[in-house]
């Protein structure tokens, strides 16, 4: 079973959610919560395998209480917003969230979603994130993070990299680079393992806090 802890600060929203993964036979909401931190409160309480988390909420927003979570390694958060392109989702993504979906999400998307999280993949496109890093890490300014931390990988790596920033695919870079999907598989584990990232989410975040890829640049 997918256990799941439920954050909105609105009760008819929780009650909705509820209502759409009661229904699934290998989900069981163990937990809601009205704000942040409740939220965090519960996860390591009850240690679910992943937290549905609002980002505007009274109390603790959901972006310092994703933080807290992943810190705390007590679940996998996936980010709740209305809108696509929004600064909170970024700070989100920056703090640990495997990825975040709008609140509009058709009902089969949103269980779909929470499987691939549960079983630690990302589920926010690359290409998606990529447009809130377009807005929100700015185009001219000094890079967020010192470059020195890709000194780790190899250059394949770094192609590889820059690659997941621009939204590829594991096929799309294979196709690129004239490898194997197998070996791109490869590479992008042992990225993900040398720069401590959970996701490729936070592996196009540090594309850009870093200055190897900029907004703007295809």
């Amino acid at each position: 079973m997918i256990r799941v802890v439920l954050v909105d600060d609105q009760e008819l929203m929780r009650v909705g959610f509820r209502m759409v993964l009661g229904a699934q036979p290998d989900i069981d909401v163990v937990g809601e919560a009205g704000n942040g931190e409740e939220a965090a409160r519960l996860a390591a309480e009850l240690r679910p395998d992943v937290v549905l988390m609002d980002v505007r909420m009274p109390v603790l927003d959901g972006v310092e209480a994703t933080k807290l979570i992943v810190e705390a390694g007590t679940a996998r958060v996936l980010v709740m917003t209305t809108f696509d392109l929004d600064e909170y989702v970024y700070a989100a993504l920056r703090g640990g969230a495997s990825g975040f979906l709008l609140k509009d999400t058709p009902p089969d998307h949103l269980v779909s979603a929470l499987r691939s999280v549960a079983s630690g993949e990302a589920v926010v496109s690359p290409s998606v994130t990529r447009r809130l890093l377009d807005r929100f890490v700015g185009s001219g300014d000094a890079p967020l993070r010192d470059a020195s931390v890709l000194n780790v990988l190899t250059e394949r790596e770094r192609e590889v990299l820059v690659l997941i920033a621009k939204g590829m695919s594991n096929t799309e870079i294979a196709e690129a680079l004239f490898l194997s999907e197998a070996t791109v598989k490869t590479h992008v584990g042992r990225i993900l393992a040398k720069l401590d990232l959970r996701d490729r989410v936070q592996a196009v975040v540090l594309a850009y806090e870093t200055g190897l890829t900029r907004p703007g640049v295809s």
